[in-house]
């Protein structure tokens, strides 16, 4: 198999959606509803970069790399990053964390994290071969109870029904 493409997404075709329904289950979680609308606002996140790997025209493998500018520094995350089960082991993973990297360093980044479920141990061989080191770590996470919509509203600090008084 040749090299897979990766691109950073832009426009949010009815393929792209597709992609979304099929890929996301497969990381093990339930994503939200995944609306056009919800897509989009992901897609156009001004933090947001949704790279996706194709295999011919076909979505194979996402992920998403969210740029965080911080006081104490440019940094980078990985966030659901994921490749269809019918393509795995065609290196797939592998030019989505590559193209990743170089993106994360090209916006200034020192570093990229990412979390990964126990049960991923393909997807720690591949972070490991691409160089990540695993950290002695404690996660915490507070979940919080949101039905808006990411987009321009939010990154504009207003929710997606137009309030900001949550500032």
């Amino acid at each position: 198999m040749s090299e897979p493409v990766v691109d950073i997404l832009g426009d949010v075709d009815e393929d792209v959606i597709e992609a979304f329904h099929r890929l996301l289950p497969q990381l093990g979680k339930q994503p939200p509803e995944l609306t056009a609308e919800f897509v989009r606002g992901v897609v156009t996140y001004p933090a947001n970069l949704v790279l996706a790997a194709r295999a011919g025209q076909r979505v194979v493998g996402l992920l998403t790399l969210v740029i965080l500018v911080l006081p104490t520094g440019i940094t980078a995350r990985f966030e659901d990053v994921v490749v269809d089960e019918s393509a795995r082991g065609a290196g797939i993973g592998q030019a989505l964390v590559r193209r990743g990297l170089e993106l994360a360093q090209s916006h200034g980044a020192r570093q990229v994290d990412l979390t990964s479920r126990p049960s991923r141990v393909a997807a720690h061989r591949l972070y490991e071969k691409a160089g990540f080191v695993r950290r002695e770590t404690g996660v915490f996470r507070f979940h919080l109870e949101h039905t808006g919509v990411p987009g321009p509203a939010a990154a504009a600090g207003q929710s997606a029904t137009g309030d900001s008084s949550n500032r």
